[in-house]
């Protein structure tokens, strides 16, 4: 079932951020660490400005500045020509559009949205998502990306209690979504095995990828579950998810997780 396996490229603080050296620095610290996931096999990355916390929504009331897109343009631009690898957009907190339009122009693969649908309480207030209007915008674009929505997306509750496994069938079927996305509840917290099952029986054969939180340790039972993963903190140097991507870790989760088909 298993499907691409992608790591995370956690851009350093993007210009305008708190803690920001310059794009040098960025570029060097992407390149290191996108370099050291093709060469131990990964498929893909998803290229992220997860150095810009405290985030903007990425709403039309709070949107993604714009020279940060531009910025996360530039980078995954740069991976894409000197890596050889697919990429992957997500443009933090939850700028869907922007995303849309960065891929559109850098020839990205996946597009990962943290909100499509639904309210969710987050660190940054209140998101709700934009599912038609990234429907929209997407067609207008022509962009031929699979796009990644997550389900109960780390970081975040809902604002409304709801029925979970309902509401990933929603998800599924009425939002635009190519795949779901599930997630522990912080950055490098595992899927639940248990709920993974349960979303898995809700939507059938619609795809579902793990968003963190897979490792060495727990791919024997993951791995086989889902029809993709996107990996970050266990390839990091010590398991720190600011740390740089560390080679061996790569290989070996790698290992654990062999291509099918």
């Amino acid at each position: 079932m298993a499907g691409p396996l992608l790591g995370v490229v956690h851009l350093l603080p993007l210009p305008g951020r708190p803690g920001h050296r310059s794009m040098r620095a960025v570029l060097d610290a992407a390149l290191a660490d996108a370099r050291e996931l093709a060469a131990g096999g990964f498929d893909g990355v998803i290229v992220e400005n997860f150095g810009c916390a405290p985030f903007h929504k990425g709403t039309r009331d709070d949107p993604t500045p714009p020279h940060t897109a531009a910025a996360l343009a530039v980078v995954a631009d740069r991976i894409a020509a000197e890596c050889g690898l697919p990429i992957g957009i997500n443009c933090l907190r939850n700028d869907g559009c922007a995303a849309l339009g960065i891929a559109a122009v850098t020839g990205a693969r996946w597009v990962r949205v943290n909100v499509l649908a639904q309210a969710y309480v987050t660190d940054q207030g209140i998101i709700e998502g934009e599912a038609a209007r990234l429907a929209t915008y997407r067609r207008q674009l022509g962009a031929e990306v699979v796009l990644l929505a997550d389900h109960l997306v780390k970081h975040a509750v809902p604002l409304q209690p709801f029925d979970a496994a309902a509401a990933a069938q929603d998800l599924a079927e009425r939002s635009g979504a190519d795949a779901l996305v599930l997630s522990g509840t912080r950055t490098g917290a595992p899927v639940d095995v248990d709920w993974l099952d349960a979303v898995r029986a809700a939507v059938g054969t619609f795809p579902i990828w793990i968003g963190s939180g897979l490792s060495i340790a727990n791919a024997p039972v993951l791995w086989p579950r889902c029809d993709g993963a996107i990996v970050g903190t266990a390839l990091k140097r010590d398991g720190v998810v600011t740390a740089p991507v560390d080679g061996a870790r790569v290989r070996a989760l790698r290992a654990a997780c062999p291509r099918t088909g």
